[in-house]
C-alpha cells in the first residue's frame, strides 16, 4: 500500500535547483512531523529535514542555508526546496513521518542526480 508520492527529480547541474513535493492521501500525516530522507547508493538512508506540525524546520548540517522544507497542510503535501546542488547530494529522495513509530510504507522515491 503506497503511502507516499515523491516527485520532482531529476538530472541538475552543479549548482541548480530543483523542488520535491510528497503527496499522501493518508490526512494523518498532517498532524506529525514529517521528514525528507535520501539514500546514496552504498549508504544509510538519512533524514535531511524536518518539518513539524507547527512547520517549525529543521537540517541537517550538509544541507543548512540550501535546502528548505515546507507543507502545504490542505494538499497533504511536503516540499522540499534545493538550491545550489553540490554531486554529493545525489541520492534517491523520500518523504516520511519524522518519528520512528509513526512510519508508514516507504515509497518508491525521487532520483535527484547532481552531475556536469
Amino acid at each position: 500500500q503506497v503511502q507516499f508520492v515523491e516527485s520532482g527529480g531529476g538530472l541538475v547541474q552543479p549548482g541548480g535547483s530543483l523542488r520535491l513535493s510528497c503527496a499522501t492521501s493518508e490526512s494523518r500525516f498532517s498532524r506529525y512531523a514529517m521528514a525528507w530522507y535520501r539514500q546514496a547508493p552504498g549508504k544509510q538512508r538519512e533524514s535531511v529535514a524536518t518539518i513539524t506540525s507547527g512547520s517549525s524546520t529543521y537540517y541537517t548540517n550538509s544541507v543548512k542555508g540550501r535546502f528548505t522544507i515546507s507543507r502545504d497542510i490542505s494538499k497533504n503535501t511536503v516540499y522540499l526546496q534545493m538550491n545550489n546542488l553540490k554531486p554529493e547530494d545525489t541520492a534517491v529522495y523520500y518523504c516520511n513521518a519524522a518519528a520512528l513509530d509513526l512510519r508508514g510504507s516507504w515509497g518508491q522515491g525521487t532520483q535527484v542526480t547532481v552531475s556536469s
